[in-house]
Order: C-alpha cells, then sequence, then structure tokens
C-alpha cells in the first residue's frame, strides 16, 4: 500500500469510507495512481479521475454527502484552489464581457439534452416537492408558489431576469394574465422560449441583464443569480431597484452557500458553470442595504436533492438515446454533475432560497406564501 493511499483513507474513515468496501457509498479503485491525483488536485481531481473511469462507486450521491458532512472537502488545499481565489481578487469573472460564456458553454449544450432531463416546460432549477410526487407536479407547484409570493395580477408587466427557455414566462403569461419580458445569455434557449411563448404577451431577449433599463411590476429571478458573481451582486441590485416600480415585488429564487466564498468548486467552475459562484445570505443581505426591505426568506433546499435525483433518472433513461452524439465521457461528466450536487444538498452544504424583497419605503405588510 503506497503513503498515498494511507493518507487517503485516513482522509476518509471519518465519513466512514473504505476503499474498495463493499457498501455502496465506498468507492471501488480501477486505477492506482487515483490518490496521488486526489491529494494534488483535490475537487478536480476527484471529479476528473471520475469522468477518467479511475474509481466507481454505487451511490456517488451518499459518497460526497458524507464527504462534506465531514468537512472532508475542506481538508485539501491545491494550487488550482489558491489561483482560483487570487484572480478572484484582480479581476471581475462576471464581467459584461464574460457574461455569455455559460450560455454557450452550458445552457447551450443542445436543446435535446434538456429536454429530456427536464419536465415538459423545461424548468432548470429547483422544484418544489411540498404536496407532489412527480417532478412535473413538483415544477408546476413552484412556478405557482412563485406568482403568489409576487402577488401576480392581470396586466402586470413582469420581469423574468435568467429566463430559460421560457417556461415561467408562459407559466405567468398563461395562468395569471401578465405581460413578460425575460432576458438570458444562452441564443438557444432564446430559439426555444421565444417558439413556447408564441402568441402569448411575452418577449424574450438575448441580453445581460446590465443593459435593462425600463420599469416593471414586478420582477424575478430563477437559477439565475449563481452566475452573477460576488464582484456584482450590489449592481445586479442596483439593475433591479432602477427597474422595480416603487410598489412593486421582487422574488430571487438561488442556491446559496453556508459561509461566504469568493470561488466555485474547481471542477463545477472548469466542466459545467465557468465563471459560477454561490452567495452567501451575508452577501445577499448586504448587496441589498439601502435599497430593499427584506420581507421573506424560504429555504427548501433539500427540494433540490429530490429534484436532482429526478433529473438523473430522466437523464439515464434516456441515454440510449442521447449516446452517440454525447459520449461515454460526457456521460460519466454529467452523471458527477448531478450525483455532486445532490450529495451536495443533502449534506446541508448548499441551501435554496427564494427570498422577496420591496423597495425601501414601501407601506403596508407583506404576507408570506407557502
Amino acid at each position: 500500500m503506497s503513503s498515498y493511499q494511507k493518507r487517503i483513507e485516513k482522509l476518509f474513515a471519518p465519513a466512514d469510507i473504505v476503499i474498495n468496501g463493499n457498501r455502496p457509498w465506498d468507492i471501488i479503485v480501477n486505477n492506482g495512481h487515483l490518490f496521488r491525483r486526489l491529494l494534488a488536485h483535490g475537487s478536480l481531481g476527484l471529479g476528473e479521475s471520475y469522468m477518467d473511469g479511475w474509481w466507481d462507486c454505487e451511490r456517488v450521491d451518499e459518497f460526497i454527502c458524507r464527504l462534506l458532512s465531514r468537512g472532508i472537502d475542506r481538508q485539501v488545499r491545491t494550487w488550482e484552489m489558491a489561483v482560483a481565489a487570487i484572480t478572484a481578487r484582480l479581476s471581475n469573472r462576471q464581467s459584461r464581457a464574460r457574461s455569455f460564456q455559460v450560455g454557450t458553454h452550458h445552457y447551450d449544450i443542445g436543446n435535446d439534452l434538456y429536454q429530456r432531463m427536464l419536465d415538459s416546460r423545461m424548468i432548470y432549477s429547483c422544484a418544489y416537492w411540498k404536496e407532489a410526487d412527480t417532478l412535473e407536479a413538483a415544477q408546476e407547484q413552484k412556478l405557482d408558489l412563485v406568482c403568489r409570493k409576487l402577488h401576480l395580477e392581470p396586466g402586470q408587466r413582469l420581469l423574468d431576469i435568467g429566463c430559460g427557455w421560457g417556461g415561467m414566462a408562459q407559466f405567468a403569461a398563461e395562468r395569471y394574465g401578465v405581460e413578460v419580458v425575460g432576458v438570458t445569455v444562452s441564443q438557444k434557449q432564446v430559439k426555444v422560449a421565444r417558439q413556447r411563448c408564441a402568441g402569448l404577451p411575452v418577449e424574450i431577449r438575448f441580453q445581460d441583464y446590465r443593459e435593462l433599463h425600463e420599469p416593471f411590476d414586478r420582477i424575478v429571478s430563477i437559477g439565475m443569480f449563481e452566475h452573477v458573481g460576488c464582484r456584482n451582486y450590489r449592481t445586479f441590485m442596483l439593475v433591479t431597484d432602477r427597474c422595480l416600480k416603487d410598489d412593486g415585488l421582487f422574488l430571487l429564487h438561488t442556491i446559496g452557500g453556508n459561509t461566504t466564498v469568493t470561488t466555485c468548486d474547481p471542477w463545477l467552475e472548469r466542466y459545467i458553470f465557468p465563471n459560477g459562484m454561490l452567495p452567501s445570505a451575508a452577501q445577499i443581505t448586504s448587496s441589498i442595504e439601502g435599497l430593499f426591505i427584506l420581507e421573506d426568506w424560504h429555504n427548501f433546499g433539500p427540494d433540490y436533492d429530490t429534484t436532482l435525483m429526478a433529473w438523473l433518472r430522466r437523464f439515464e433513461d434516456s441515454w440510449p438515446e442521447l449516446s452517440a452524439r454525447y459520449g461515454e465521457r460526457f456521460y460519466r461528466m454529467w452523471r458527477y454533475y448531478l450525483l455532486l450536487c445532490a450529495g451536495a444538498f443533502r449534506a446541508r452544504a448548499n441551501q435554496l432560497w427564494q427570498i422577496v424583497l420591496t423597495k425601501e419605503g414601501t407601506r403596508g405588510r407583506y404576507l408570506p406564501v407557502r
């Protein structure tokens, strides 16, 4: 046994993970160089080695959950992490010039993938499982929850920042009779969203949020704030402040982290969400200071675990139809992505927040909706 393996075994021991064990969360090693790679590259090495077939695990989600629950991820520091931290201090990785990168890299992979993995409206954010037992029902419940929290009424004008494939815009226009402007940085999302919302009072734009300068009665942003970046949180809030009417409501739906950071997980950054990062509660509240009143803060993070596992099942069921185009390495990458995130939510390392904001000076009481 190498000294590298001994160090990894010692690292994994508090999480009750055994190398080549027989339980679902134990990892099976297919390449003996794995241990050195993990110590040298941390979470990046863990994800890349899985993509390369260097290790397997029956329940990657449980493996990840155990690592994060015991804080083992924080015990390995690598040069990639140091470089990322320095870069974040010296540059704005989510600048206007870079804002469209995530659209090209992630959301434009292929609409066929997302059509098969997601529900019929192609909602790519956490569903609300309070009274639902299918993905379709849970996503519809989430959309209706958002609309009720926004107190939508016919004739209002709604801005959807990060509108995706148009599912929220379509739902709000059809069910609540509002006019919607949706913006996204993905060209393929624009195409599908415009088709989906044809004939409705919905306008879909290929546009960065910083270019918005017009009034709206309501604003919603679902699953987009994770791409804004800490250097731009205040800018984002200033944009929503200038676009929201004085008596308006703004709902922010975002994944959040338990601690303040300035970078993303290195593997997720490289392969899934370039320039992404999760905001902390402190970062959000400081960004709204002097602009908004915090009316409601709703955390249903465990629902994202359920959502991700539902996406995984649909992805795996559809893989025979997708495999020829995407290939085996993509399969392992995408599977690892979904299971990594599910494990993180199960460990309560990640949260899902819906935050309702009104402008400072707003009179009257906001009644929270669940």
